[in-house]
């Protein structure tokens, strides 16, 4: 039977580099990674991660808590942290929960007891809440902040803000910022940033909802957006935009300047139109890379991340 002893004798380095290759491949060159996956695939070497985790009192299996799967938000999120993860021999299950009610708390401990590490996507639910949830595993929050524990997050607040400053100066007095689900910690970081440009640069600004980052939420804000009568919307989420844009339209009318993500830019062919993308994949896979570290070192003191986030520039309409 190959060992990866053999593997490491043919490919001419340590048992110890060997592993690595499998076990934290971004520790390897990679010339090195090559030789050793040249040589296992010449012997037939067959990697079992399953028996390698258990054997280190591991499950080998990492979770991914999302507070709904209808949002598309999270798929890219998903994603990347699967990629990551595969890399390096875990296995990644998904699983919703809100975490806004202590009675979820029961379901997600069960889970913990069966994971090596969990990374959570909980918008709404309160610090306390989030604390609670958590317990002792390894756990790394995406697109939030809560002292003492690790995250990372995409810096949209300053993208949001960094736009209005921009449309002001491409002529918009009036600005309506639509924000997202009630209690949703970016919408609040977003608030703060647009409030303060539109403070800066002297325009009126009005914040609508809050309201889910819904196309039908956008269809029932319209209502509000119109009376304020803005030359340009700021939505927290594309679909929210999406809905107002649909409701200008189906009334005859003309819609204002709405924001929105590059690849709804291009398919209305409006390139003049500000544009905001979140890498979700980078923050998956940075979420995943902060929790295997946190896995391998438990005590380390918990870190944060912000990625940045661009936007690209409205011209004159």
């Amino acid at each position: 039977m190959t060992t990866i002893a053999d593997v490491a004798r043919l490919a001419g380095v340590s048992k110890a580099t060997a592993s690595r290759t499998f076990s934290r491949p971004e520790l390897v060159t990679p010339g090195t990674a090559q030789r050793v996956h040249d040589a296992a695939d010449k012997l037939g070497f067959v990697v079992n991660n399953a028996a390698r985790l258990l054997a280190g009192g591991r499950s080998g299996i990492l979770a991914l808590a999302v507070p709904t799967l209808d949002n598309s938000y999270f798929s890219p999120i998903i994603a990347g942290a699967q990629a990551r993860a595969d890399a390096s021999g875990y296995q990644l299950t998904v699983v919703v929960f809100p975490l806004e009610n202590v009675a979820e708390l029961p379901r997600l401990a069960r889970l913990e007891r069966q994971i090596d590490g969990l990374i959570v996507v909980a918008p709404r639910g309160t610090d306390d809440l989030i604390r609670s949830a958590l317990g002792t595993t390894p756990t790394v929050l995406v697109d939030r902040e809560i002292d003492g524990v690790t995250s990372v997050v995409a810096d949209t607040a300053s993208a949001f803000g960094s736009l209005v400053e921009q449309i002001i100066r491409d002529g918009h007095r009036r600005i309506a910022y639509v924000g997202g689900p009630e209690g949703s910690w970016q919408d609040l970081q977003r608030t703060r940033a647009v409030q303060e440009a539109a403070h800066r640069g002297r325009a009126e600004l009005t914040v609508i909802g809050p309201y889910a980052s819904t196309f039908a939420a956008g269809t029932q804000a319209a209502k509000e957006v119109r009376a304020f009568a803005p030359t340009a919307v700021i939505p927290y989420a594309t679909a929210i935009g999406l809905g107002v844009r649909f409701s200008y339209l189906m009334a005859g009318d003309r819609p204002p300047l709405v924001s929105s993500e590059r690849s709804i830019v291009e398919a209305l062919d409006e390139p003049g139109s500000p544009a905001i993308d979140v890498d979700g994949q980078e923050l998956g896979r940075v979420a995943a890379e902060m929790l295997i570290e946190r896995i391998g070192a438990p005590e380390a003191p918990a870190a944060r991340a912000r990625l940045e986030v661009s936007f690209e520039q409205a011209a004159d309409r």
